[in-house]
């Protein structure tokens, strides 16, 4: 599915791609019949924006709403699992889906990371990518609205995305929009903070094992790290691992 590519490329970090293939990718859009019109609109709207403005100022604007706390991450198990030891299984399976399907990575990204999974889908057959898409729904939806509560171009990628899998945009989004204006923001300097001094309390009470030698990988991985077991996450039945109201987008 063309257009699955094309929302993948527009949620990935803008580079000189998206300038230099520009025509191609209005093209891909305007010839989309699996979106409305409205959504049609809203991607052209997009990729003139991260086309038209300097290259600078889209990559920090980029960088300052996806990579800023953790309520609008790229990273699917991010909104399901949080940092619990599930997420690592989760993507063990996820990593194994992949490679039955022939489906080989070649970038640097976790396997949950929103464009490479859409890269993946683009692969598959019409009905098992809308499948693949009606899986993760919920949030597509839950994305949707925290873009939409900033104000967001990028909110049209995850409406565009809704609609492919079946479902209504409006209907979707809506049953978040009452929780996500009550959240409060977790990528302002003083959440930002926060979080870096509960990290850093964490890490120095980590105790090492005995005859442990240096860190490796980053802060609480050790050498020698056990192997977590390998289960598969039930998109449809697992409720998104969200910030209560009132304590964190």
């Amino acid at each position: 599915m063309r257009i699955l590519k094309v929302i993948s490329l527009l949620l990935d970090y803008p580079d000189t791609r998206l300038r230099e293939n520009h025509a191609v990718l209005a093209e891909a859009i305007a010839a989309a019949r699996q979106i409305s019109p409205a959504q049609r609109g809203e991607l052209h709207g997009l990729l003139d924006e991260l086309c038209r403005d300097d290259l600078l100022d889209v990559q920090e604007r980029y960088t300052g709403l996806f990579d800023k706390g953790r309520a609008l991450s790229l990273l699917l198990f991010e909104h399901v699992h949080g940092e619990s030891r599930d997420r690592g299984q989760a993507m063990v399976d996820l990593l194994a889906q992949y490679e039955q399907a022939g489906f080989v990575i070649d970038v640097r990204e976790l396997p949950d990371y929103i464009p490479l999974y859409l890269e993946y889908l683009t692969t598959r057959e019409d009905p098992d990518a809308r499948a693949g898409l009606a899986d993760v729904a919920h949030l597509l939806a839950l994305l949707a609205a925290r873009l939409e509560e900033r104000q967001s171009p990028y909110a049209g990628c995850f409406h565009a995305l809704l609609q492919i899998a079946g479902r209504s945009a409006g209907d979707s989004v809506a049953q978040w929009r009452e929780q996500v204006a009550r959240e409060v923001r977790d990528d302002t300097l003083e959440a930002l903070d926060k979080v870096w001094e509960e990290e850093q309390v964490n890490f120095l009470q980590t105790e090492q094992p005995e005859g442990c030698p240096a860190l490796s990988g980053g802060p609480g991985k050790t050498q020698g790290q056990t192997v977590v077991p390998v289960h598969w996450t039930d998109f449809k039945h697992e409720r998104p691992a969200v910030a209560p109201a009132q304590e964190t987008h």
